[in-house]
């Protein structure tokens, strides 16, 4: 990636003049913006979302639903590739079927485990039967499966049922890999 060359300014010195630059890196770890992009699982809608507000259960800006609703959201084939390119939030999902009993088993501890990280990571889960194209994308062969991204690219992968401890632990230590 090429870096952006800004100058900040010039200064005259004995005749030279000498140029300050200063090269920011896109890939650079900077502070964390003043505003959020959220997706609104509801109405597909991108809200921006000043970070010191996440904590008080933000709402969208076109339907009004709150933007975390303290329990897994439902992706689709249709609103997939929206939330993981337009969230600024660490995004984890759990790749699942209906039938699949272990998949049933973790889902308890799955919304207790959206209640306690929402805000601050998008919480979510894709029925791999209703949306077998996104399943195969990322080729899931066994389910459940757990995969974090954070900026549309994914950082971890798990495979296998976990209890609500584990899952926490789990997301704690590659959220802040991903950082």
């Amino acid at each position: 990636m090429m870096p952006t060359i800004v100058p900040i300014s010039r200064m005259v010195h004995l005749g030279i003049v000498a140029e300050i630059v200063v090269i920011l890196r896109r890939d650079y770890p900077m502070a964390a913006p003043d505003k959020l992009k959220i997706v609104c699982i509801d109405c597909g809608t991108t809200n921006l979302v000043p970070a010191p507000r996440l904590a008080d259960r933000p709402t969208c800006g076109r339907c009004k639903a709150p933007l975390f609703q303290g329990e897994p959201a439902e992706l689709t084939s249709g609103n997939f590739d929206t939330v993981l390119r337009n969230t600024d939030l660490p995004v984890l999902i759990d790749f699942w079927a209906p039938w699949c009993g272990p998949c049933r088993m973790m889902a308890p501890a799955y919304a207790q485990a959206a209640e306690r990280l929402e805000p601050h990571v998008r919480v979510a889960k894709l029925d791999t039967e209703q949306a077998p194209d996104i399943a195969g994308r990322f080729g899931i062969r066994s389910i459940p499966t757990l995969a974090l991204f954070h900026q549309g690219k994914e950082v971890a992968r798990q495979s296998g049922a976990m209890d609500l401890t584990s899952l926490l632990r789990w997301v704690d230590v590659h959220r802040s890999a991903a950082a």
